[in-house]
């Protein structure tokens, strides 16, 4: 396994080794249950799926509510796939916890939804500078700007620059190193900040080595 389903519980300061402060994130993660198994021969690759955190069973649909009790453990909140070189041992109904796969001073990439700030404009969004305040700049403070041209190409070029929806997208954080795992509250510090808001679901992941590597 290289990863496990966590939350993010908030930030707070560790005395290093040296005794320098250092700010690290909370994240609980797991424990997490084996769902289902993914098997090469009927599947075409090696994965395990994940479930973490309760959900009421009223509120999924029954075919989501059937899948989940296979395991035996209830219906979860959140359900992830894990690839995985061996599923053997990983049993159906098998609890995973932090002090299972990671340990102090592992790097690890984080993944989250971040905060949804909603529609901003370009200087917010992208960090423009805007227009003078002066020298006859009239009601067109905070615009972008020009964004087309003449009649070639004669349109907006894709990926400009311009206002619309701030946050609310998958962000990955990468090559963060774990200070502490404290296995018997299913908690992890992790150095630095994570993305999301305190209370969302996050996936912790083992580093993933860089092709220079």
């Amino acid at each position: 396994m290289n990863g496990l389903i966590g939350r993010k519980l908030g930030m707070t300061q560790i005395l290093g080794e040296d005794g320098t402060r250092v700010p690290v994130t909370v994240i609980q993660v797991g424990p997490c249950t084996v769902v289902q198994r993914r098997v090469v021969d009927r599947d075409g690759y090696s994965a395990v799926q994940l479930g973490f955190g309760a959900q009421k069973p009223q509120r999924v649909s029954k075919a989501y509510r059937t899948h989940c009790e296979r395991s035996g453990k209830g219906v979860f909140g959140v359900l992830t796939e894990f690839r995985a070189e061996a599923t053997e041992e990983l049993e159906v109904g098998r609890e995973l916890t932090a002090a299972e796969i990671f340990q102090s001073g592992d790097h690890v990439d984080v993944s989250g939804v971040t905060r949804g700030r909603g529609y901003a404009g370009v200087i917010r969004r992208h960090g423009f500078s805007g227009f003078p305040a002066t020298h006859g700049t009239h009601e067109y403070f905070r615009h972008g700007g020009s964004i087309g041209n003449r009649s070639f190409p004669g349109r907006v070029f894709k990926g400009k620059r311009m206002a619309g929806q701030l946050g609310n997208t998958r962000v990955t954080t990468r090559n963060l190193r774990v200070e502490a795992v404290r296995g018997d509250e299913h908690v992890v510090l992790v150095r630095g900040a994570i993305p999301g808001p305190r209370g969302g679901i996050v996936i912790v992941r083992k580093r993933r080595a860089s092709k220079a590597e």
